[in-house]
């Protein structure tokens, strides 16, 4: 596990290139944005966007491409935002100038000592294991471990997060963060600070607002470490050199240690004002206390997660009754962490179930309901459907996945659902041809819909280099029939993070 600050400024520059940097979570393996990124980066250079403009786009609308994954199958959403490529690598390039790289990099370390403990610094894997699976592992190893020996000095724990943290965040704030808030302030709109620069890239893509930036990239996760880092430098500041509190922040979660409750609800008041600075404010409904730390340090659904462990002989001994007490687990906690590491672990023994059983649409049927009521398990779900339906006769699969298709057609804006029913209904063996007003899921059918807003764009080299058909590395239908673990394995190493 190496740490990204640790990295030279070009070694920094490949990682943020790479596709899985672009975009942190799953993807079929017959997508990768990493061609476009490798062709802009060629078109551009080195060099920046604006040189190749014909307009500003921070005039025009959908320059970047959101879709939805529903959270909860009903009104929770979550934005995912692709930045057009051509300003997502003109921004790199920015960060990753040597001056620039070395001067966030001093910044950053300057944030580190005080109350506040950040354990969320972006590492990278050296090993076999992706980014995001070595992030995770951080997690674990930082913040929950450590909660739990906090115990030892510590009675109280009080747990808050942010609300919408990316989508709130003030785009003004990266530069005081970078720079100091006086610097900022006298030298606000002019190009030559680093910090002003990401700023006028965020705001080209995001039609030219200064609230908010793009989520489901590393690059941004970076930038929103470096506005927090800020934040826990003014929460140090106030709380100087306190010996009987202690605040733990992975992103955007805060556990704040202490021994009563009067001392850690004043030290929320503090992270609160802090926060509402850069455009930020707490989410009341989860924050929560506790006067025991090792309790309030685990979350409610991975305790009962962890006594619902078997899921094999001992208690249920058939698939249906397996899957029936995931079923009832996902009502009590649906879309919880817990649920999708059981579900997560379930994908890695189905494949045990060799021969079709005699209620195997029974069983399509509930591990379907689990992904409806719960639409964050989706990716793992389709693993388990993908491996129970290929077991069914010819003649029955079309029938199973349609019956599926329909069901999961009911969870509103979805469109990363949609692609990932896609990767399960297309191969050959299936014979589905997929039908979807997804534009990913219609760029992978031949067809070639925008996915961002070019038109400001001059023309030439970096035009053609955004050419929508090169995210497609291999045909759809060619890939196999059942969904493998490892082709999730994002979705695997963010359950066990809980």
């Amino acid at each position: 596990m190496k740490r990204l600050v640790d990295l030279s400024n070009e070694e920094a520059r490949a990682h943020f290139l790479k596709g899985s940097s672009y975009f942190n979570g799953d993807l079929p393996r017959y997508l990768s944005f990493e061609p476009i990124l490798a062709a802009v980066a060629d078109a551009l250079n080195r060099g920046n966007y604006a040189q190749y403009q014909a307009t500003n786009p921070a005039l025009l609308p959908n320059v970047n491409y959101n879709f939805i994954a529903n959270k909860d199958g009903r009104f929770a959403w979550r934005p995912f935002e692709l930045i057009h490529p051509a300003i997502y690598v003109s921004l790199v390039n920015v960060i990753c100038e040597v001056q620039s790289w070395e001067s966030i990099k001093r910044r950053l370390g300057e944030f580190e000592g005080g109350v506040v403990d950040c354990c969320s610094a972006p590492v990278m894997s050296i090993d076999h294991q992706t980014d995001v699976a070595t992030q995770i592992r951080s997690w674990w190893q930082s913040v929950e471990q450590r909660s739990l020996t906090y115990s030892l000095e510590f009675s109280h724990l009080l747990h808050t997060d942010v609300t919408d943290c990316y989508s709130s965040l003030y785009t003004h704030s990266i530069s005081w963060a970078i720079h100091g808030l006086e610097v900022a302030k006298k030298n606000r709109g002019k190009n030559s600070l680093l910090g002003n620069r990401i700023d006028s890239h965020i705001q080209a893509s995001r039609y030219g607002q200064t609230n908010g930036i793009a989520q489901g990239t590393v690059l941004m996760d970076f930038i929103a470490e470096i506005v927090l880092g800020y934040v826990d430098e003014q929460i140090n500041s106030e709380l100087g050199n306190s010996k009987d509190i202690r605040v733990l922040r992975y992103r955007d979660d805060y556990r704040i240690f202490a021994n009563s409750d009067e001392r850690a609800e004043e030290v929320l008041k503090i992270v609160s004002d802090k926060l509402r600075t850069v455009g930020m404010k707490l989410g009341v409904s989860k924050t929560f206390s506790s006067r025991n730390v090792v309790e309030g340090s685990i979350k409610p659904d991975k305790l009962a997660g962890i006594e619902l462990q078997d899921l094999g002989d001992s208690n249920a001994k058939t698939i249906q009754k397996q899957l029936l007490r995931l079923h009832s687990f996902g009502q009590r906690f649906s879309n919880s962490g817990a649920l999708r590491r059981l579900v997560s672990e379930f994908h890695g023994r189905v494949s045990e179930q060799t021969q079709a059983p005699d209620d195997l649409e029974v069983q399509v049927a509930i591990a379907t309901d689990i992904a409806f009521v719960s639409p964050a398990t989706f990716p793992a779900v389709a693993g388990i459907l993908s491996h129970l339906i290929s077991l069914a006769p010819s003649e029955d699969k079309v029938s199973l996945w349609t019956k599926v298709r329909q069901k999961m057609a009911r969870v509103p804006y979805n469109g990363y659902l949609e692609i990932w029913l896609q990767r399960v209904t297309q191969p050959k063996a299936v014979g589905i041809k997929f039908e979807s007003e997804e534009p990913i899921c219609r760029i992978v059918n031949g067809e070639g819909p925008e996915l961002w807003e070019s038109s400001w764009i001059a023309g030439g080299a970096l035009k053609k280099a955004l050419d929508v058909s090169k995210i497609v590395v291999a045909a759809a239908d060619e890939v196999e029939e059942v969904l493998q673990p490892e082709e999730v394995e994002l979705f695997k190493q963010n359950a066990w993070a809980y």
